[in-house]
């Protein structure tokens, strides 16, 4: 059989943590910046968790990490 191919586009947006959930970083960050609050805009650095629904999606496209 075959080797399974990693989508390499997700490979660079997601990371998966030490308990095998997805960490992602968010999105609306990279400009208009100026509306938005400093509260807002300091959220954005954090990175977030992929939600339980879309899981198995990033899983398939990440078959080895």
């Amino acid at each position: 059989m075959p080797k399974i191919k990693t989508n390499r586009a997700a490979a660079k947006r997601f990371k998966r943590t030490g308990s095998g959930k997805f960490r992602r970083l968010k999105a609306y960050s990279s400009h208009i910046l100026t509306k938005k609050s400093r509260k807002r805009k300091r959220n954005f650095r954090r990175p977030a968790i992929v939600s339980s629904a879309d899981t198995p999606r990033v899983s398939r496209m990440l078959p080895n990490g």
